[in-house]
């Protein structure tokens, strides 16, 4: 057998699961549902040592031995022989939310169940098992253990906000069915010292491993499953005079439908689409950990191919396949069905964003726009005036090519209009200073309004073709316009403006640039080829024949591995199940069948022409069905009832761990850009708000960024009292941007040292000096005027007599004053007792009576005599224990 132990993060608490290894094809997985103690699970694991070896009392070979420590479980799967179980062995922290950890998937293991006794072997075991490792776990896949991924934050806030009264009426379990490890925050009861904890079901849309974990789902207590999201997550702190702010990126891809690029395009017969990508962003106040007391906001867009039956023939193995329709729907039954998805979850209005080429000399791209405008004018018909669908054709690459026209301008007076009619998330309501100082773009904000701050209501759904390059351009500035507002709302910024070159744009624009070449990868099969630079046409020479390559790599994937990923895709996704005397992954024409079930099986049920929509949603439009309170919403919820003491309720016990020892590798594990160290200019005097506009040239990355200026580095530290200027550009385009990952670390930490080791030769710092020399303006930041008034400099005259006297009276005081007076000399009282130098009165602060009592405890600790505990610190202790242990 195969015993599976995991525990808490504070590892008190364990639970057991028991794996038979006897059986060759089933899967026999036994959960006892207890809760174990430190001191229970050793003395459980002791006896199965104990019966399992060979002879009584022998202890040469152990009847229980480790296999495997990992950080989760992924799931199980089967091929033609036994089952296999796939475990997370390596993680790293991406990021955090509220106390809540994201961690990336950095390596697994699959360890095969049944013993080599009872394994029956199948020729074609071992080339479906390297089919499904050819999915790569370790490239961006995702997973926490509190925090549910699937949904957005609103979801999640929304959620843990519904009203006491509604939770009251749920059936609670007993104590120990309703124990969970890794709980939600919880909700505290009126007067009770029980406390809620509300936890709900994933979007399965967006859960890459839900077939792995379907064969154990209703065996084990929930506790065991781990959700994981396949996508993008970054995250970079923004410090606002010295405020952290924390800027969140997660992008999860859609597991219906998944592919690449040319072998998945358009939709399937259930309404979901290719390269079904949902992006927010986050932006929280990291001073303030609790979701309850911290400021939190949050905005979500959406890309996807064109919801249509369409397709592109590689055969022909041309750079642009001619596009074809598959099928003629002009009931636009396939956009119907994706729409009414996009309702439920979203709400109104749906803004369509359409970025395809409207004049082309050959009709290609055009033929998508066209059924998608018949698609929409068709649907709304039958939505209310007020809930339509709102489609924005917009050729972006006309305008990229006109030289009259600035496309991001463009895109932003659109962004507005987006932002303004969605709303974002925010969890706190409006600030007293924007009621007395009201803006205009504010007032005008749609959204829903509530008393506990603002919803989101709808959502941009952006496409292109392939939804890559112009579409990442597209969403970065819907992206930006709402971090505006999002800054704004929290009381970061006075207008809802950013304007670009500021540090805090730039961050931003490079966390949606990491983002874009992720998603390009997964679907394109390459990195990004035009980018936020590329369309602002201040891109660098050097960046043609990086975007060439690019185009080959694409090209090159889509070409000759597009089809090997596409079968890995469909086997790890449970899309292709092998099966005895079924044909193998390999030997299908095409995949089409399996992603079409209508094709296999005709539906019982036909959906409506006219009522395309699910019962139920327009009746609370514009609110997202999914987050209104309801009976089939709330068969989603599990809601359990917890001890107000319980560790997993408190957030700040569970994140800080205060009665552990702490680990700098825990404490610092996670990396994150950083808009002060990376982006803002290390010249002296320079305005460290993120909001101000800089030269291009400006940035702490163009300084410091550079393999050959180190000593340049070095130097300006050096010398930072005199304010140097940026280096050349000469210099800073004499090295390539793309330098090593360690080049950059060791530079970082050369140009942070306050007193360089080594500096260069004399001659060397005399030129250096020579253009040191700064105006005024750039030191201090404001002009002196070149010559004081007379009245001013018979003032500093007085001043500057009166020290020297002062001077002279404490020098010679010593000397003169004990053998002869001196009635000509003012004998002048110096007014401190700290130095000669200063003349100002300053006397030493008052400490009261109790706070010297703690000071002289503490340094009695510090040599090691300790104070004998209160009555109130033993009844603290005993209530810890009691809790952690007992």
């Amino acid at each position: 057998r195969y015993f599976l132990v995991g525990s808490n993060p504070a590892e008190t608490k364990y639970r057991v699961l028991k794996i038979d290894r006897t059986e060759p094809k089933d899967l026999v997985i036994i959960d006892d549902k207890h809760v174990y103690t430190q001191q229970e699970v050793r003395e459980l694991l002791g006896r199965l040592d104990l019966g399992n070896r060979t002879k009584m009392g022998q202890k040469g070979s152990s009847g229980l031995s480790r296999a495997v420590s990992a950080f989760g479980i992924v799931g199980f799967v089967r091929f033609l022989e036994g089952y296999y179980i796939v475990l997370i062995t390596k993680r790293r922290k991406m990021a955090d939310i509220g106390g809540h950890a994201i961690y990336k998937i950095e390596d697994t293991n699959m360890i095969y169940i049944p013993n080599d006794s009872v394994r029956v072997s199948h020729p074609d075991e071992a080339r479906y098992l390297r089919i499904f490792q050819n999915v790569d776990l370790s490239s961006n896949f995702y997973f926490s253990y509190s925090y549910d991924l699937s949904h957005s934050l609103q979801y999640n806030l929304t959620v843990l906000r519904m009203p006491l009264e509604t939770l009251k009426t749920e059936t609670t379990q007993t104590r120990q069915e309703s124990f969970d490890i890794f709980e939600d925050e919880g909700l505290s009861t009126q007067g009770g010292s029980g406390v809620f904890g509300i936890c709900s079901k994933p979007y399965e849309k967006y859960v890459w491993n839900a077939k792995l974990l379907e064969a154990v789902r209703t065996a084990v207590h929930r506790d065991w499953l781990l959700y994981i999201i396949h996508g993008f997550c970054g995250q970079s702190k923004l410090l606002i005079y010295g405020r952290p702010i924390y800027v969140t990126l997660i992008a999860r891809r859609s597991s219906k439908f998944a592919g690449t690029r040319f072998l998945k395009r358009g939709a399937n017969c259930e309404g979901d689409v290719a390269n079904e990508v949902e992006t927010e962003q986050i932006l929280y106040d990291a001073s303030v950990m609790s979701f309850s007391a911290g400021s939190y906001s949050s905005y979500v867009q959406v890309r996807g191919s064109v919801p249509l039956y369409w397709s592109q023939d590689i055969s022909t193995m041309m750079p642009k396949p001619p596009i074809t329709l598959d099928q003629a729907d002009p009931y636009a039954h396939v956009a119907a069905l994706h729409f009414d998805q996009m309702l439920q979850r979203f709400g109104s209005p749906i803004i369509i964003l359409n970025l395809v080429k409207e004049r082309e000399k050959r009709k290609h791209e055009r033929i998508l726009s066209e059924e998608l405008v018949a698609a929409v004018t068709y649907l709304n018909q039958f939505l209310p005036p007020e809930h339509a669908i709102i489609y924005i054709p917009w050729d972006m690459a006309k305008y990229t090519k006109s030289k009259l026209c600035n496309v991001l301008d463009r895109l932003n007076v659109i962004a507005e209009s987006v932002v303004k009619k969605t709303g974002f998330f925010v969890n706190r309501p409006d600030s007293y200073c924007s009621i007395l100082r009201p803006d205009e773009k504010w007032n005008e904000l749609g959204g829903c309004v509530v008393s506990t701050g603002r919803l989101q209501t709808g959502v941009l759904r952006t496409n292109c073709v392939d939804c890559l390059d112009r579409t990442n351009t597209a969403q970065f500035m819907v992206g930006k316009c709402a971090l505006a507002y999002q800054l704004y709302s929290l009381g970061l910024i006075d207008k809802p403006n950013l304007q670009f070159d500021t540090d805090a744009v730039r961050l931003f624009e490079e966390l949606y640039e990491d983002h874009g070449d992720t998603l390009s990868l997964q679907y394109g099969g390459s990195q990004l080829v035009h980018r936020v630079k590329t369309y602002r046409k201040i891109a660098p020479w050097t960046q043609h024949s990086k975007d060439i390559m690019q185009t080959l790599s694409r090209y090159y994937s889509n070409a000759f591995s597009d089809a090997d990923r596409q079968d890995s895709i469909n086997l790890f996704l449970g899309v292709f199940k092998p099966a005895e005397g079924k044909p193998h992954l390999w030997e299908l024409p095409t995949d089409f069948y399996l992603h079409h079930k209508n094709t296999l099986s005709l539906s019982q049920t036909r959906q409506s022409y006219t009522y395309w929509w699910t019962i139920g949603v327009l009746k609370h439009l514009p609110l997202p069905f999914d987050e209104v309170t309801c009976a089939e919403n709330r068969r989603k919820l599990t809601v359990k009832k917890f001890h107000k003491y319980e560790e997993e309720i408190d957030i700040h016990n569970e994140f800080f761990r205060p009665y552990e020892l702490s680990s700098f590798d825990e404490t610092f594990c996670l990396a994150m850009t950083n808009s002060t160290r990376d982006f803002m200019p290390k010249n002296v005097g320079i305005d460290p708000s993120p909001f101000t506009v800089r030269k291009p040239d400006e940035t702490g990355k163009s300084v410091l960024g550079n393999k050959n200026n180190r000593e340049e580095a070095v130097l300006q530290r050096k010398t930072a009292a005199s304010a140097p200027p940026p280096p050349s550009e000469e210099a800073v385009s004499s090295s390539s941007e793309d330098d090593s990952g360690t080049d950059k670390e060791d530079e970082g930490a050369v140009s942070q040292r306050s007193t360089p080791v080594k500096v260069t030769d004399t001659g060397d710092n005399t030129k250096i000096t020579e253009n040191v020399v700064q105006s005024t303006k750039d030191v201090y930041g404001v002009n002196l005027s070149d010559i004081p008034s007379e009245d001013d400099l018979a003032i500093y005259a007085r001043f500057v007599q009166l020290g020297q006297s002062q001077h002279k009276q404490d020098k010679g005081s010593l000397q003169f004053c004990s053998k002869c007076p001196l009635d000509k000399v003012i004998n002048l009282i110096p007014i401190s007792s700290f130095s000669q130098d200063n003349i100002y009165e300053v006397q030493p602060p008052r400490a009261d009576r109790k706070s010297i009592e703690i000071f002289h405890a503490h340094i009695q600790a510090g040599r090691g005599n300790m104070q004998p505990l209160g009555r109130e610190d033993f009844l603290m202790y005993r209530e810890y224990i009691r809790n952690r242990y007992m």
